[in-house]
């Protein structure tokens, strides 16, 4: 009997530790482990379209002197591979990106991503809140 006692609260404090450490878990879970690393999305298009001259789309001017970008085909030429990290692998960015960014610049560098991508595809960036007559180049 006291056998069984012990096993039961063996049992017990190992499912109390994993659920700790599952909470654990979630509660990182927003913020990135490895802040600078490179942030890369496929954009339709060749590289000379996704930078042209080397200009940058506008998502990304606002992070101008604070992070790396370079574009070159995607494999198997499924459009353009875009990345994106802090330079010099910082795993804070400077100025006015700081005050962006909060305290995960891999989120941040991915929304821009992301953003930027939407407005190379599409030429504009969707929200999700605008209705269609509230769109850029809509009849009214």
């Amino acid at each position: 009997m006291a056998r069984t006692g012990r096993l039961v609260g063996a049992l017990t404090r190992a499912a109390r530790d994993a659920l700790a450490a599952a909470r654990r878990r979630r509660a990182r879970a927003g913020t990135d482990p490895r802040p600078a690393r490179w942030q890369v999305v496929t954009v339709t298009g060749r590289p000379e379209h996704v930078l042209p001259a080397g200009r940058w789309p506008e998502p990304l001017r606002r992070l101008d002197g604070a992070v790396e970008v370079w574009a070159r085909p995607a494999p198997g030429e499924r459009g353009t591979e875009l990345a994106v990290r802090p330079l010099g692998g910082r795993t804070t960015l400077p100025g006015f990106a700081a005050h962006l960014v909060g305290d995960d610049p891999g989120r941040f560098l991915r929304q821009v991503l992301r953003e930027t991508r939407q407005l190379l595809e599409t030429g504009e960036v969707l929200r999700a809140d605008r209705s269609p007559p509230d769109r850029p180049g809509a009849a009214r």
